[in-house]
């Protein structure tokens, strides 16, 4: 992603950052910390957006910057993907909260912004044949970047689809289908037609080191092309491409699977293939409504469980701060166990994000009112109860409720470690060290707190609506390698009145 130039993977000098712990943080305990923590993780997200955020002066308006950091390593840019898994972040917030007016304005300034950034001539391609939509980051001023980089990434579009879609249908149920159909479709359809006509094109991975395909990128795409056709029909638009090409995506996304794990990207990079990018992955397309379905890697499925004991368990014994946890311990997890980058550390994100599936998946059983142990997931859950047997258990039952305490103390735990490597001031840099937990690389990073704030919503059972999963689980019979062309129009965004 924007952590590494994929040119480039000589190791940098940290910064050096306090990591004490503020006393009181310790002693009011994990439900302390987090509520403590997600004020600041929202603030700092707030901070780091243009143009008033305080981190970040020179940024135009609702330009989301990865981070305020411009040397060793310099993240004063404007990525596609983590501006929109950050908005869409806010937008849930601003929806499962008070309407928070403010809030909203960032929103929709995110929006004109992108109108502005969407057609921009760019190192990837033009505007006219969509291609310069995979462009991966811009300067914070809303112009191109035009150095070496890792490009094109194909994940923003669908990310930014997702992302406006939710704010989109928000406006809908408040009867404002005129303002949806000016300012925020023009964006989103040429975004669902760049992910229908690219998506069976390679590209780089979202850590911008490996070209190839990637998991992230086509579990993305699926639910932008799934969501996409139910909001081209309640604005009485169409979206052929999203109908013609969502089966196939799905079809291509069982190629990942290798029976144990997820190969997070078919690239020849000399990796056993298991990354957090496929937790990423499994919490980015989470449906609370849907069954634990294998197919579309739902959190609380077999196959996503079984892959967050073989992510997790890689890095057991490679990183010194993890010495003396057993198996079933939580511990700290970084991207993938081959990583070299900063020296190649735990990342606050990917402890999040171990939690987030874990929150998800109690969610998702709590719903169902029912717990599944299959062949795929009992070595997951042996590992946190030996006494763990494939079957099936009612909320009602003894066993339900211990395994699901096994499993929320788990997910705790991931969160625990992020607590113990958090400065006193509660910033929260990429990464911590992987030999004493000091954090390191880029500061204030935008998508570390994203992440924290909605693995704290998960843990107290705050979801987002339903992207319709369940309707779109079916994987055809043969798999093809199809494409859809699209046109593309010059989007403008008018008053939000």
């Amino acid at each position: 992603m924007f952590f590494s130039d994929i040119l480039t993977f000589a190791l940098l000098v940290p910064a050096a950052v306090s990591t004490s712990i503020h006393p009181h943080r310790r002693q009011s305990g994990l439900d302390g910390f987090i509520q403590s923590e997600s004020s600041i993780a929202l603030q700092g997200i707030l901070n780091n957006i243009g143009a008033n955020g305080s981190a970040v002066p020179g940024a135009s308006a609702g330009v989301v910057v990865a981070s305020p950091s411009k040397s060793n390593p310099n993240y004063f840019y404007t990525w596609t993907r983590d501006a929109a898994l950050t908005l869409k972040v806010l937008i849930d917030q601003f929806i499962a909260g008070d309407g928070d007016s403010s809030l909203e304005t960032t929103i929709q300034q995110y929006i004109s912004a992108q109108a502005k950034l969407q057609p921009i001539s760019n190192p990837s391609g033009d505007f006219s044949d969509g291609s310069g939509l995979g462009e991966p980051k811009f300067n914070v001023n809303v112009t191109a970047f035009t150095g070496s980089w890792g490009r094109p990434q194909r994940d923003g579009p669908a990310l930014r689809a997702t992302a406006l879609i939710a704010y989109g249908n928000h406006l809908l149920s408040s009867g404002k289908k005129t303002t949806v159909k000016s300012n925020i479709w023009p964006i989103v359809q040429n975004d669902l037609n760049y992910v229908a006509q690219y998506w069976n094109q390679t590209g780089f991975d979202l850590w911008e080191e490996v070209q190839g395909s990637s998991f992230f990128t086509i579990a993305a795409q699926h639910r932008a092309l799934v969501e996409g056709i139910a909001f081209a029909k309640s604005l009485g638009e169409t979206c052929d491409g999203c109908t013609s090409q969502a089966p196939q995506v799905l079809c291509f996304l069982q190629s990942f699977w290798n029976g144990t794990a997820v190969i997070s990207n078919f690239a020849d990079a000399g990796r056993s293939g298991l990354d957090i990018n496929s937790i990423l992955s499994s919490i980015q397309i989470f449906d609370p409504i849907a069954t634990c379905d294998d197919s579309t890697f739902q959190p609380c499925s077999g196959r996503a469980l079984l892959n967050h004991k073989a992510v997790v368990d890689s890095f057991r014994s490679i990183y010194k701060v993890n010495s003396g946890k057993s198996s079933g311990d939580a511990v700290a997890v970084g991207r993938y166990p081959e990583d070299t980058y900063q020296g190649g550390n735990p990342w606050y994100l990917s402890n999040l994000a171990a939690a987030e599936q874990l929150y998800d998946a109690l969610y998702q059983w709590k719903k169902q009112g029912a717990l599944t142990i299959t062949q795929t997931s009992l070595p997951f859950f042996q590992d946190l109860d030996s006494t763990a047997r494939i079957g099936n258990y009612s909320s009602s039952s003894t066993a339900y409720s211990s395994i699901t305490k096994a499993v929320k103390t788990y997910a705790d735990g991931f969160i625990s470690v992020v607590q113990q490597y958090t400065p006193s001031n509660g910033s929260l840099s990429e990464q911590f060290t992987r030999d004493d937990g000091t954090p390191i690389s880029a500061r204030d990073l935008t998508w570390s707190y994203a992440s924290f704030l909605t693995a704290s919503d998960r843990r107290n059972g705050i979801v987002p609506l339903s992207w319709g999963a369940s309707q779109a689980n079916q994987v055809p019979t043969k798999c093809q390698g199809s494409s859809a062309t699209g046109s593309y129009t010059t989007p403008s965004v008018g008053s939000w009145q």
